[in-house]
């Protein structure tokens, strides 16, 4: 019989059938080391029983099926989430939107700051920060009662206290009278004629709701939130976003539209435009 490091090896070359090689390889070393200890038992084969669980996990990659979901848990800045077909998978990008509130809470002394995440999904960047920064007030928001109900499964696995609300955002009515000092967002944000350009999973597998916003009006949560954090931030609080890569210019118009006196954008590690944040 092969040890593991041999079957996830062969696992990986049979994704590339779907995947490309260093995502396939990727995408073998998670399903080993998550599902099959393969640090633990590099030398050691696989039972029946597990070998049959592989062939599972094998059919469901192959039907495109993206990994988190086969799995039931995404990794997002050293936490583990529980994620499926309601949320969002969270992503490395949103990684750097975390990031910079995170050094902004430090610089500004924010510890135990009031913080607003409207669109929460999994909970990923509310409960993230709230872990890096436990004296943090959070209000976690999200339009899907489904989505709302996972983050809440993430927080009490997590054993953290984030106020999670269902509401839609886009009505005023739904809107928390609270005043807050950091408002944050990953919200849709990408119009559906460039549903054509990303991959099957992903338009296949995520939810439409957290993806797409209306084709004549791209900016609709962007104007939205920025509307909101300029009547409910405390003077010396801050908004960020995560944003379309080629529409940094526009999310920083409508913030300076709205009247925000400090707006800047910031790339990733990549160079790609990723988050604007602004200040009143």
């Amino acid at each position: 019989m092969k040890s593991r490091r041999v079957r996830q090896s062969e696992f990986g070359n049979a994704l590339e059938a779907v995947l490309e090689p260093s995502e396939a390889a990727s995408t073998a070393r998670i399903v080993f080391e998550d599902v099959f200890d393969v640090l633990k038992k590099p030398d050691q084969p696989l039972t029946d029983r597990e070998e049959s669980e592989l062939l599972s996990i094998q059919n469901q990659l192959l039907q495109g099926e993206p990994v988190q979901y086969v799995l039931g848990m995404a990794d997002f800045m050293g936490l583990r989430f529980k994620v499926d077909a309601r949320v969002l998978i969270p992503r490395m990008d949103t990684e750097e939107l975390v990031i910079q509130v995170e050094r902004w809470i430090k610089k500004n002394d924010k510890k135990q700051a009031k913080l607003l995440d409207v669109g929460t999904g999994s909970g990923c960047i509310a409960l993230t920060l709230k872990s890096h920064f436990p004296s943090l007030h959070v209000t976690a928001l999200d339009y899907s009662a489904a989505a709302i109900e996972l983050a809440a499964e993430n927080a009490k696995v997590l054993g953290l206290d984030v106020n999670f609300i269902e509401a839609n955002f886009l009505q005023k009515s739904q809107q928390p009278d609270s005043r807050f000092d950091i408002v944050v967002s990953n919200p849709p944000y990408i119009p559906p004629s460039e549903r054509i350009h990303m991959p099957t999973r992903v338009i296949e597998y995520e939810p439409d709701l957290a993806l797409f916003v209306p084709e004549e009006d791209p900016m609709l949560f962007y104007q939205a939130i920025g509307e909101y954090a300029f009547t409910q931030l405390n003077p010396d609080g801050a908004c960020f976003f995560e944003i379309n890569e080629f529409r940094a210019l526009e999310v920083m118009e409508v913030l300076k539209k709205i009247g925000f006196k400090t707006v800047e954008c910031i790339q990733d590690l990549s160079g790609a435009d990723r988050v604007v944040w602004a200040a009143i």
